[in-house]
């Protein structure tokens, strides 16, 4: 699966110096900033649609996003012994802008350790005094304070939200009586604390990394030189002398218009697919563990035994609490007459429950005194529900949702057969080491302590889930076990490492070792999980690996 000529059943659709491969979080960074030479032909592969639905622009859509065919591609995890051998949705965005059109929308870095360790590890350019340029390189903050931690200006609009909820300030009270102080800013370099979450709005509206880099260009009438291809599945890269020259996909999948291409690489290629496809396709083009793909019948190009290992996700357990005399999303979701008027309030101010982000109020604590920084973040929600997709419960009620930051528990994403239209078999093996155990019980006790506070008495909270009746740790591990579920924030399945590293697919450049021409730019690049939400990690490294790569093709 090699060396191979032009297959005699596709199109070639012509040449292009750089193909970018998915169009979610990433690619369109990469491809803006590979566009912006108007010398290069630059062609994006996407496998979702469009994003002509109006939820994906209301920023509360995400309800009705995740879980939709429409929005989502509906993965599934194995079963997973650590959570009682349930299996989870994993939600995959499913159009262009990828995750960053269904996901949370909270603009979060990180903490400067997570990429000083990245750094010490052998990785150079990759502590935070190395990555915090390309945060900024992109970022139009609504109001940059003083300090040079933000700025305005770039394409990827960061915003205070435009809603509060009474319930959710006497929860910042509560922490702050538990002794997690209130703070300014998540994105300083150290998050431990509590405070509203800056989202990627504009004026109210969901910003993905479609509308932000890829869109602006498309629009431009006198540029030729970029290409969008949506509703295409690759099947493989093709190599020449162990160079990426080509890409293999098929337009309109299952539909009447079915038609095999090909495109062929005068420059590099750049997967862009995410942790659960880029290595899915690394190993249907020939490059994973030999063992594994002589079982599947591929042909190995690098045994590259790290491919498709390293998952890393945080694992969310998702406490809920009744709450009397307070408005909550549950309840005036619940009130039709109130439906019209949320719609009107943003229609005509931008404002309102219309605009929330799943979570407005985020935390970030430690689990034990064990931890150098905090290592625990909480997403505080208005609102409860049994499971993404899900309706909303018939009461009043917040989600006290609590996740490891840093968890050792490591899975795989793989693929079942040679078949490229089969689905990868994802294992995040959640709750896999007995520290990860050890966590979870922890932060399930210290979300009762922040309950118990003064702050939040007057409305009476009640432990509908997982119930008071849990006291033990053994008890508390179960509650973990059936209340855990993905946020949604895969990482590490391609990941760079040092030369001597044998579970390192890249070197810290980003390129495939064993091969040339090929780069994997997302968030399989992580060696570590950073600790929390990783889409804008995912687009530093995006803002990096390209600058990488322009530097590498000027020589």
């Amino acid at each position: 699966m090699s060396d191979d000529a032009v297959s005699s059943d596709r199109r070639l659709i012509g040449t292009f110096d750089y193909v970018v491969i998915g169009a979610g979080s990433a690619g369109c960074v990469v491809a803006n900033r590979l566009a912006s030479d108007p010398g290069k032909k630059v062609l994006v592969l996407e496998a979702g649609g469009k994003d002509d639905w109006i939820w994906f622009h209301i920023p509360v859509g995400y309800l009705f996003a995740i879980g939709n065919p429409r929005a989502d591609w509906l993965f599934q995890t194995e079963p997973q012994p650590g959570l009682g051998g349930r299996a989870l949705a994993y939600p995959r965005g499913k159009v262009v802008g990828g995750c960053s059109a269904i996901n949370a929308m909270v603009y979060m870095r990180g903490q400067a350790a997570d990429y000083d360790g990245w750094r010490q590890s052998g990785l150079s350019g990759w502590g935070w005094d190395d990555v915090l340029p390309y945060f900024l390189k992109h970022e139009d903050h609504v109001a940059p304070p003083a300090g040079g931690l933000h700025k305005a200006g770039g394409e990827w609009r960061v915003e205070h939200p435009r809603v509060r909820w009474a319930i959710l300030d006497a929860i910042r009270d509560a922490a702050e009586a538990a002794g997690i102080a209130k703070i300014p800013d998540f994105n300083t370099g150290d998050n431990e604390g509590s405070s509203y979450f800056q989202v990627n709005q504009r004026r109210g509206r969901r910003l993905s990394a479609y509308r932000a880099f890829l869109k602006p260009l498309l629009d431009q009438r006198e540029r030729t030189n970029l290409r969008l291809e949506t509703r295409v599945h690759v099947e493989r890269i093709v190599f020449e002398q162990g160079r990426a020259r080509a890409v293999e996909f098929t337009h309109g999948l299952g539909t009447p218009s079915e038609e095999k291409l090909r495109v062929e690489v005068g420059g590099e290629i750049v997967l862009s697919a995410g942790s659960i496809a880029s290595p899915a396709l690394l190993e249907r083009s020939g490059i994973g563990s030999g063992t594994r793909l002589r079982q599947l019948g591929i042909e190995t190009l690098v045994d590259a035994p790290g491919v498709g290992e390293n998952l890393q996700d945080h694992l969310q357990i998702r406490p809920v609490y009744k709450v009397h005399g307070v408005k909550t999303l549950n309840g005036d979701y619940a009130k039709l007459w109130r439906r019209p008027m949320m719609a009107l309030q943003w229609a005509a101010l931008r404002t309102g429950p219309l605009t929330m982000a799943p979570s407005q109020v985020g935390a970030f604590a430690k689990s034990s005194a064990r931890y150098a920084t905090a290592n625990l973040q909480y997403h505080f929600q208005p609102l409860s529900l049994d499971s993404w997709g899900a309706g909303l419960h018939p009461f009043d009620a917040f989600t006290a949702s609590v996740c490891n930051l840093r968890p050792s528990s490591r899975g795989s994403v793989h693929l079942r057969s040679a078949d490229p239209q089969d689905v990868p078999a994802i294992s995040p093996n959640y709750l896999d080491t007995e520290e990860d155990r050890q966590v979870a019980i922890d932060a399930l006790k210290l979300t009762r302590r922040i309950v118990a506070q003064a702050p939040l008495a007057r409305f009476r909270p009640e432990e509908y889930l997982p119930g008071e009746a849990a006291t033990s740790d053994e008890a508390l591990l179960d509650a973990a076990a059936k209340l855990g579920t993905t946020i949604f924030h895969p990482v590490g399945t391609a990941r760079m490492g040092r030369a001597d590293d044998p579970g390192a697919v890249l070197d810290e450049r980003l390129r495939v070792r064993g091969v040339s021409g090929l780069r994997v730019i997302d968030a399989s690049v992580m060696p570590t999980i950073t600790s929390g939400n990783t889409a804008n990690p995912t687009m530093m490294i995006a803002e990096k690996g390209v600058a990488m790569l322009l530097e590498d093709a000027r020589g």
